[in-house]
């Protein structure tokens, strides 16, 4: 964990686990991925952006968990799942996918899978 990243979670802490395991995951899982921390989120790229870690709050609060962060990945299509908060479609064959996650266990199989394919879709870009 470098410096930046905890900079990154200064105001939130208690998600830092969530994070510790998206990363650890995807690491092991994908290759060639470049993490860059910016002022609003954390960036996973291989050519191109594929996913995302941020606050950006896409539930409304009374629905969100007190502790979360939000998994965003890029697809060619929309994904379908009561799991994805928000899709939208900020161009043709590009769409962007939310989701609320609340502990570490959320970061499971179902959601890596979806992130491989943002990277494997992000590479081919």
């Amino acid at each position: 964990m470098n410096q930046a990243t905890l900079f990154f979670f200064h105001d939130h802490m208690d998600a830092l686990p969530i994070y510790e395991r998206l990363e650890e995951m995807m690491l092991s899982q994908i290759s060639n991925v470049k993490i860059k921390v910016q002022k609003s989120q954390i960036t996973f790229a291989n050519r191109m952006v594929f996913a995302c870690a941020s606050f950006q709050p896409v539930r409304k609060a009374k629905d969100r968990p007190k502790i979360f962060l939000t998994v965003t990945f890029g697809l060619a299509y929309r994904k379908e799942s009561p799991r994805i908060d928000v899709a939208t479609q900020p161009y043709p064959h590009r769409w962007t996918h939310h989701v609320t996650v609340g502990s570490p266990d959320e970061i499971d199989s179902l959601l890596l899978s979806w992130i491989r394919e943002a990277a494997e879709f992000s590479a081919t870009k």
